[in-house]
């Protein structure tokens, strides 16, 4: 579990008066101390909060995945607990520090849903912020909205994140599936026109949503160009016979929409099968240190995937202002982390739109106003790629719209066309 300090303690100053005061001191004193009290009842009037909020500190909860299969996803937490460190070395969030809760859940929708409550019930957090993953981030959406509890930035790209008319309470961060899964689809369409498609999805919204989005842009070639599909359940030890059977499909298009642990799986097992398809990566599997250098990065040279953040590793960014800052942060307050993995670049920036969302906020610091900001959203952040724009409503949930394809070389992502939108 992680937890940053709370707030510094209170002390505590008295004035003591050694003269008897005269009728028209007294009188004096009668009308500055009703003054100062109905100030005093203004200033308080002023303030809105909400559970988990004090004049000193907001407490905020998350349940990620520190054991488990879904281990890899740790990172992030880490490096949102770092960034939240290092705001609260500054002053906090408008003289307020953050108390950060991030306990696991292994990645079990069951745990998720016991640790969230204790969260909800027991700390009384003001929100959810940015747990991470699609059953476990299910399993407890109809609980905070049923409770009008923000589920903040949920670490998942499922469309159901992005619905404010059934789930007002909850909003996601990352590109939806879908949307990401329609940048695809044009570019399969754009490159390989006739191309045999082969997919391997998780059997869950996950996967779904990234195949409805090829499906949006296929349209009816859709049938005629997916030659075979293979699912996979997160507990499945291998994926080995899935790949057997997809390489014998004859596809030339790959479309892996699998988590980190199963796209190393895919990458070395499609190596060793000797197929060289067009191999699609989701963006949730992007990471060198997390999957290709596990999967062998002479195994990995052109993988194909949308991006979005900028890779610290890319000669480009040498010398950018949002760069420099993130390494500075990284050596500082995360030096057991790897600033080149793309998933504590991911915590540092969705770290960023929470406080960006907490200094909108004021001084009503209420969990209905905490949505209203969430859902009122104009930023850049530093990180992100040049013309992707964090930009929110109260009719569009979705945070992150933009994306640019890239191109793995062996030793990093090379991005290649423009800015596209899934949307």
């Amino acid at each position: 579990m992680n937890r940053s300090l709370g707030a510094a303690a209170l002390g505590a100053a008295w004035v003591v008066v050694s003269a008897l005061p005269t009728l028209a001191d007294d009188l004096r004193s009668r009308s500055s101390a009703t003054m100062e009290i109905a100030e005093s009842e203004h200033a308080s009037a002023a303030k809105k909060f909400g559970p988990g909020v004090t004049d000193t500190t907001i407490k905020i909860g998350q349940t990620q995945p520190y054991s488990g299969f879904g281990s890899a996803y740790s990172t992030i937490g880490k490096a949102s607990a770092a960034y939240f460190a290092m705001v609260n070395d500054q002053g906090g969030i408008n003289g307020r520090k953050i108390d950060f809760l991030s306990w696991d859940d292994g990645f079990n929708p069951g745990k998720t849903v016991e640790q969230t409550r204790k969260l909800v019930e027991q700390e009384n957090v003001l929100l959810i912020f940015d747990s991470v993953g699609t059953p476990t981030n299910l399993a407890v959406q109809k609980y905070l909205n049923d409770r009008g509890i923000p589920q903040l930035f949920a670490g998942s790209g499922a469309t159901r994140w992005a619905d404010p008319k059934h789930f007002p309470w909850t909003i996601g961060w990352q590109p939806a599936y879908r949307t990401e899964g329609r940048v695809y689809g044009r570019y399969i369409l754009e490159t390989r026109p006739n191309g045999k498609i082969a997919a391997l999805y998780q059997d869950d919204d996950y996967g779904h949503d990234y195949l409805n989005g090829i499906r949006d842009i296929l349209g009816d070639k859709t049938d005629k160009m997916f030659v075979a599909r293979q699912t996979y359940a997160p507990t499945d030890p291998t994926i080995d016979s899935q790949m057997v059977f997809l390489n014998a499909a004859g596809a030339d298009v790959f479309v892996d929409i699998s988590q980190p642990k199963f796209t190393a799986m895919a990458i070395r097992k499609g190596w060793d099968l000797g197929w060289h398809p067009l191999h699609i990566v989701n963006s949730v599997s992007t990471s060198v240190d997390q999957v290709l250098r596990p999967a062998g990065l002479e195994k990995s040279k052109g993988l194909t995937a949308a991006i979005y953040q900028k890779d610290p590793t890319d000669p480009a960014w040498n010398g950018d202002a949002g760069r420099a800052a993130y390494l500075a942060f990284m050596k500082k307050y995360d030096p057991a982390g790897k600033p080149e993995d793309g998933l504590n670049v991911y915590g540092y920036s969705v770290a960023q739109t929470l406080v960006a969302v907490l200094r909108q906020c004021g001084d009503d610091l209420t969990r209905e106003n905490v949505m209203r900001q969430a859902t009122n959203l104009h930023i850049q952040l530093p990180m992100l790629l040049p013309g992707v724009v964090i930009k929110t409503s109260p009719t569009d949930y979705r945070v992150i719209k933009d994306m640019q394809l890239g191109r793995f070389n062996g030793t990093m992502w090379q991005r290649f066309g423009g800015i596209v939108s899934g949307g």
